[in-house]
C-alpha cells in the first residue's frame, strides 16, 4: 500500500500515472490560435499607389520637340509651344543644364509634358543612330545598295563611343552595352557602313 507523506510523494505518485497511461490519453500543450501576418511592404506599397493617383497632375498635351543641345532659347520653340502657357525661359534653362554634356547644337529629341496648372516635365533622347553614323564617317546619306555598294568605314573604337551615348537614353540605360553595339552593327549595315577594326 502507497502512503501519503507529503508533496513529494504526491507528485511521484503523478508521474507514476502519467507513466502508465496510454500515449493518446497524455495532456497536450495548449495549442495558440495562428496569428495573420500582415504584409506591410505590400500595404505601403498600395499606400504610395494611391497617394501618386490622388496628386496626379492633369495633363494638357504631350508634344516631341526637337532642340539644340545645351543652346535651346525661347524663339524657336515658343512657335509650338507659346499657346501652352509655359514658362519657356525656365524650359530652355532646364534643358540646357541636362544636356550640357553633349556637344553644343547636338539634334536632341525631347518628349514634353504640360500640365493644366502649367507646369511640365521632359525626357530628353539623344540623335538617332543614323544621325551618329553620318556624323562619324562623314557622309550625307547611305548606301541606296548597302550589301552591294560599301558608303564608308566605320572603327570598333567609334562604335563603342557611340554605344555609351546611346546607353545614356531613357530606355537605354538597363541595357548592356554589348547589346547597344549589335544594334549599332545593324544599323549601320543598313546604310552600307562597313565596321572595321581600325580606319587607315
Amino acid at each position: 500500500m502507497m502512503t501519503w507523506a507529503g508533496p513529494c510523494n504526491y507528485w511521484a505518485f503523478y508521474c507514476i500515472e502519467l507513466s502508465a497511461r496510454p500515449l493518446y490519453l497524455l495532456p497536450t500543450p495548449l495549442s495558440l490560435p495562428k496569428t495573420k501576418t500582415i504584409h506591410l511592404s505590400a500595404s505601403s506599397e498600395a499606400m504610395s499607389t494611391l497617394k501618386e493617383i490622388l496628386t496626379r497632375r492633369p495633363v494638357l498635351t504631350t508634344i516631341r520637340v526637337t532642340a539644340p543641345a545645351g543652346a535651346a532659347t525661347p524663339q524657336p520653340l515658343s512657335k509650338g509651344l507659346g499657346q501652352y502657357r509655359m514658362n519657356m525661359m525656365a524650359f530652355c534653362k532646364d534643358f540646357n543644364a541636362q544636356t550640357q554634356k553633349f556637344k553644343p547644337g547636338t539634334p536632341m529629341a525631347v518628349t514634353l509634358t504640360v500640365f493644366k496648372d502649367n507646369t511640365y516635365e521632359f525626357t530628353v533622347k539623344s540623335p538617332s543612330v543614323s544621325w551618329y553614323l553620318k556624323n562619324a564617317t562623314g557622309v550625307d546619306s547611305g548606301s541606296s545598295r548597302p550589301k552591294h555598294v560599301v558608303a564608308s568605314e566605320l572603327s570598333v573604337r567609334h562604335l563603342y563611343e557611340i554605344a555609351k551615348v546611346k546607353q545614356s537614353d531613357p530606355y537605354c540605360q538597363y541595357m548592356p552595352l554589348e547589346s547597344i553595339c549589335k544594334s549599332i552593327i545593324g544599323t549601320a549595315n543598313s546604310m552600307g557602313i562597313k565596321i572595321v577594326k581600325d580606319l587607315d
